[in-house]
């Protein structure tokens, strides 16, 4: 089981992760943002992939469900935290990080 704390540890200890607030919910971004954290600490909007959200909904369905909205269509993902174990989490965590960092060196043709 996990928690917010949890969250914003794992998520600041990855390279070039800052935090800001955004809304009602606390931003963590590197380039751009790839998870969210609710202000009680409970849940987490993460940045996937339709097929990597596809994937966490199917594999972990009471911790993991599409937002309800265009967002999710986007693949913004609700996560339940204390339905997650840490290793759950950083993998998470990891994935949508992935994508949000900047890409380094020339465009390949």
């Amino acid at each position: 089981m996990t928690d917010g704390s949890t969250l914003r540890k794992l998520a600041l200890a990855l390279e070039g992760v800052s935090s800001a607030p955004h809304f009602d919910r606390t931003a963590f971004k590197v380039k751009r943002i790839f998870v969210t954290l609710a202000g009680d600490g409970l849940t987490a909007n993460f940045k996937f992939t339709p097929d990597e959200q596809a994937l966490k909904c199917e594999v972990l369905p009471e911790a993991f469900s599409p937002v309800l909205n265009a967002w999710g269509q986007q693949g913004w993902t609700t996560c339940v935290l204390e339905k997650l174990s840490r290793d759950d989490l950083a993998a998470a965590l990891e994935m949508a990080w992935r994508h949000a960092r900047p890409t380094s060196g020339k465009k390949q043709r």
